[in-house]
């Protein structure tokens, strides 16, 4: 076995009669080294030596007592002014915090301001397996005088991936194109969204259905981007990019600035009535849909004249062009460089010398003006400076260009057993909108359908929310919240329901006093409180 592990199920089971999960330094059977420990926190049973950690790098022997590395995290409305941020439970002995190794932290006095002002997340939690027993922290509180339950855990996850956002026009990858890192296939290139292109990465196939290196690679991807690290992709057939949640996602080694106002018809419209009176005609290049002021409806409404304007590519309805160029890097998320090089010869009957052109990408960062001479050949020239006060405002409507990433993830039975013996209602539960599930604190949208799929910003979680065990799968928090009595009628372990101030004592049920701290962090001001929302409170 490698030296590694993970902790759950320390003596300490409340609940007499039923199996009891032991840590111990003896062995488990004849085989195992009696100076190890072994963890039944995942499949991995990793059997640790003395002062090592597991393979998660979260669990350790500490004496012979299996022990979590990371705080439990704790979300407060608001921290007071010179609060400690981390701090030993309560419940820890004196005789355990004094063989520490770590700084001294100073001891928490037990006092609690109000029960509303806290929420413990399953960041740290520790998970259900084996899976038959309760979840680590089954909350009792109140809420505007209501009693509420909050079942707190740490999910392993095999099935969960990662939706990313990223906000250019430059071109990533055809669609379904592989993405790799470290030269490992961990996902790809999905639907273009309006201004942004979008990836799937990690998902149980990369994880569980390839080689050994292919799964371990996409677990150290996923934790990493997650946990709001920078990672380094390359796509098949297209661009190398590096992602990190929250940061503009930079580009075959440029950051990128900008994302695009609209496509090439939709900047038409929007800036038409600014470019009257200043230009005979305008085309915004765009990969999906080139606009051309003049033919467009806002040209027409407009009374524009017609500029005898020649475009290749695919004219879809008037002003509306498909397929000028291929994709690429250069003018709006095409492969020009050139912008006149996508113009077929005017009209002479229609075009005049003199006339004024001015063609901008949909960002704003390119743009140059023409002027038709005697022969009805664009000539550039400086543009007028009322005109380039218009292509700034392009720029000025473009968002800045971030990297968003979504965890989405199945809950399915293993985790579901820990707050239930019939995990079926808690499912129907949460259709109801009884039960609100949070994501280490965060917000999530669970998805309609069969069982329990959601999804959350990484961004409104906690830093350091997500971990990995080397079966391999992701670990990451979850919370489901509800009234007392809806957790009754569910079906809930109603017996390891322990109040609030008991378990900011004590820790998780199954620690025993093994040494573990709690972290306290502010909420987000992005996020609602969890225990706040409708229909909890309603």
């Amino acid at each position: 076995m490698t030296e590694h592990t993970k902790t759950d199920g320390l003596p300490g089971l409340d609940a007499p009669g039923l199996p009891q999960v032991m840590e111990r330094a003896r062995p488990r059977n004849e085989r195992m080294n009696s100076a190890k420990v072994e963890c039944n926190a995942c499949p991995v049973l990793c059997q640790i030596s003395e002062g090592r950690a597991g393979a998660c790098d979260r669990y350790a022997n500490h004496g012979g007592t299996l022990v979590r590395l990371d705080p439990v995290v704790v979300l407060r409305r608001s921290l007071d002014a010179g609060e400690a941020a981390l701090v030993p439970f309560a419940g820890r002995s004196a005789e355990v915090a004094a063989s520490d190794t770590a700084a001294p932290m100073p001891a928490w006095s037990g006092d609690l301001l109000h029960s509303e002002q806290v929420f413990v997340t399953g960041v740290g939690s520790s998970t259900t397996y084996p899976d038959y027993k309760p979840a680590p922290f089954i909350v009792g509180s109140q809420q505007q005088g209501v009693d509420m339950v909050t079942v707190v855990t740490e999910g392993i996850f095999s099935y969960c991936s990662f939706k990313v956002k990223i906000d250019t026009d430059r071109f990533l990858g055809a669609e379904q194109a592989n993405v790799r890192c470290k030269g490992e296939v961990v996902g790809h290139v999905t639907t273009a969204e309006y201004g942004s292109q979008m990836l799937s990465l990690g998902g149980v196939h990369h994880l569980t259905g390839g080689s050994k290196k292919e799964g371990r690679i996409t677990a150290e991807m996923m934790q990493a981007l997650g946990n709001k690290q920078a990672v380094e992709f390359t796509i098949d057939g297209g661009s190398q990019i590096v992602i990190q949640a929250g940061r503009a996602p930079i580009v075959n080694g440029v950051a990128e600035q900008r994302m695009r106002v609209g496509c090439g018809s939709a900047a038409v419209g929007i800036f038409a009535r600014q470019f009257f009176g200043l230009v005979d005609e305008v085309v915004v290049v765009d990969d999906h849909i080139t606009g051309v002021l003049t033919e467009h409806q806002a040209g027409r409404c407009l009374d524009m004249k017609p500029s005898g304007i020649a475009m290749r590519g695919r004219k879809s309805t008037p002003g509306r062009y498909f397929q000028v160029a291929n994709p690429g890097n250069g003018w709006g998320g095409t492969d020009i460089a050139e912008p006149l090089s996508i113009l077929d010869p005017w009209d002479p009957v229609v075009a005049w010398p003199g006339l004024r052109l001015l063609m901008t990408s949909t960002t704003g960062e390119h743009a140059s003006w023409y002027v038709l001479d005697a022969q009805l050949q664009p000539v550039e020239t400086e543009m007028p400076a009322e005109v380039r006060r218009i292509v700034d405002r392009i720029g000025e409507n473009c968002e800045p260009s971030l990297s968003t990433v979504l965890f989405l993830a199945g809950a399915g039975g293993s985790l579901r057993a820990g707050v239930t013996e019939n995990p079926v209602l808690l499912t129907r539960s949460i259709k109801q909108a009884l039960v609100n599930v949070t994501v280490g604190g965060a917000p999530a949208y669970v998805w309609p359908g069969g069982g329990i799929t959601v999804m959350a910003d990484v961004l409104r979680m906690p830093d350091n929310s997500f971990g990995t065990v080397p079966t391999p799968a992701i670990v990451a928090p979850i919370e489901f919240s509800m009234r007392r009595s809806d957790y009754e009628a569910l079906g809930g372990h109603m017996g390891q329901i322990r109040g609030l101030q008991e378990v900011l004592q004590r820790g998780a049920w199954h620690n025993d006093g093994a040494p573990q701290s709690l972290q306290w962090l502010t909420l987000p001001e992005a996020n609602p409180w969890p225990l706040g929302q409708p229909p909890l409170l309603g």
